[in-house]
């Protein structure tokens, strides 16, 4: 039997993560901390769902969650658990780890079970395919994020089992104390559909201007590289790349950037790249699906206003 573990809020990265454990080809069940829409899982191919309730875990404590993990393994004695690649997943699946003192494989692509699990996963910011072996009483992996299409299957109806663990204070020494939301009608990078990124090519805080009218006119998101963080003209909320934010958009319009590797890692699910940059050499225009050569804020300007034309011509 494979034990996923999902987020309450059942995101793309977690479906990802149950059809990569049912690939295992093994009965799944999934646990999850909160509430959640339990019966969705079942046109995944979710058996039992182990709902996780207690009052420390009203918000998120890496420990308490590797805790109530540990205690489902202890009592359910799966061949693997299966994690999201997100940034919760790898935390708390480092936690479980830790707790079990056994090997952890993350960035997993695909895996072969067997007495040992054979597997692919990205290593070097995704620009190395490692080949391995995870062994030992139950192997701890998590997914590589955008990587695995999600596929349904026929739909069951999950048992649903609740789950009460025994936690302690020190299980709630590292926990979510506040939360700050984000502008209201803001679209999230890893959400959007469109993904409007800026580089040192843009010049300032201010020349975002015109990327954030292009992402209003294509209902997308603006991103930055690391460099546009790192010089304060966005917030590391925005930025994309290895440490940054990982994207899958439609469509990503590069502008000003130079395309290093850690900024790649971070839009290399995108289904179609669009580089602006007036360096024709540039690596991120050896990738681009197209490329425009050219100034920035001409090449930006001229793109606006063809939007604003075509919507006038055809209004919503």
């Amino acid at each position: 039997m494979i034990l996923a573990l999902v987020e309450p809020q059942l995101d793309d990265l977690s479906l990802e993560a149950l059809t990569f454990a049912r690939g295992l080809g093994q009965p799944v069940r999934a646990v999850v901390v909160g509430d959640a829409d339990a019966t969705r899982l079942g046109a995944f191919g979710v058996s039992v769902v182990h709902v996780v309730r207690h009052e420390a875990l009203e918000e998120y404590a890496p420990d308490a969650w590797a805790a109530s993990v540990v205690q489902l393994i202890g009592s359910l004695a799966p061949e693997a658990v299966v994690a999201p690649g997100s940034e919760r997943g790898n935390e708390v699946m480092a936690h479980v780890a830790a707790r079990l003192d056994a090997p952890l494989a993350v960035n997993c692509i695909a895996a072969e079970a067997g007495d040992a699990y054979r597997l692919t996963r990205l290593r070097w910011g995704g620009s190395l395919l490692e080949d391995a072996e995870l062994d030992g009483p139950v192997k701890l992996l998590t997914v590589a994020p955008h990587v695995v299409a999600v596929a349904e299957v026929a739909t069951v109806e999950p048992a649903i089992e609740e789950l009460r663990p025994e936690l302690g204070d020190k299980d709630v020494r590292v926990r979510v104390t506040e939360r700050v939301e984000a502008a209201a009608g803001k679209v999230s990078l890893t959400d959007a559909r469109v993904v409007v990124g800026g580089g040192r090519g843009v010049g300032s805080a201010e020349g975002f201007a015109a990327l954030e009218e292009l992402a209003e006119l294509l209902e997308g998101a603006v991103g930055g590289s690391r460099v546009v963080t790192n010089l304060g003209w966005r917030s590391h909320s925005d930025q994309i790349g290895q440490t940054g934010a990982r994207i899958a958009p439609d469509l990503y319009i590069a502008c000003g950037i130079s395309g290093a590797i850690q900024h790649m890692v971070g839009c290399k699910g995108a289904k179609r790249l669009l580089a602006i940059n007036k360096d024709p050499h540039a690596p991120i225009v050896q990738k681009a699906d197209y490329a425009v050569i050219g100034d920035l804020h001409e090449v930006l300007a001229a793109i606006v206003a063809e939007l604003r034309k075509a919507r006038v011509a055809s209004p919503a």
